[in-house]
């Protein structure tokens, strides 16, 4: 009899795909316009273009910001334009919404633009735990990206899977 310890999983062919790799990984900056308005509360045009003008943008060079309004205020659309044409040419990526959502935006945005040909016809299991929370928006992203080329999808790790598709024969 031989005492010969065989890894399973190893041989399984299947491969772990973890979402971690398309996290953001770029410094993300809060634009808050509620700091650019008169009492906190109103857009007068001529204050907030020359505030504009005065703002240090350097701040938020290569980073992606987030615009925002704090304040229960009522933004013209013109202000929203604005201030892009300042952020625009020094951030690497803008989006209108808190850093949550902008979180969310580059997320998808990794995801939809990550190479997935190496997954054709594999079994693949998308991982379930790891250090950094992940979404379940990423993980029905990822879904909708793989079924059209996988074999199978699971979810979780080698060892304990759950499964999710399996392309008809």
């Amino acid at each position: 009899m031989t005492d010969r310890i065989v890894n399973k999983v190893a041989e399984s062919g299947l491969i772990s795909l973890d979402l971690e790799q398309w996290y953001p990984k770029q410094e993300i900056a809060l634009f808050d316009i509620k700091d650019y308005l008169f009492m906190g509360l109103i857009v007068k045009e001529k204050e907030f273009r020359e505030s504009l003008k005065q703002a240090d943008w350097s701040l938020y060079k290569g980073k992606a910001v987030a615009i925002t309004c704090s304040a229960d205020a009522i933004i013209p659309v013109w202000a929203y334009m604005l201030l892009s044409s300042y952020l625009q040419p020094v951030c690497s990526d803008l989006y209108m919404g808190t850093e949550q959502e902008l979180l969310k935006h580059l997320f998808l945005k990794n995801i939809d633009a990550a190479d997935l040909a190496s997954y054709t016809d594999q079994r693949v299991i998308v991982k379930g735990c790891g250090d950094t929370p992940i979404g379940e928006f990423a993980f029905a992203e990822i879904t909708k990206r793989l079924l059209p080329i996988v074999k199978t999808l699971m979810y979780g790790e080698p060892c304990s899977t759950v499964p999710v598709y399996k392309k008809p024969r």
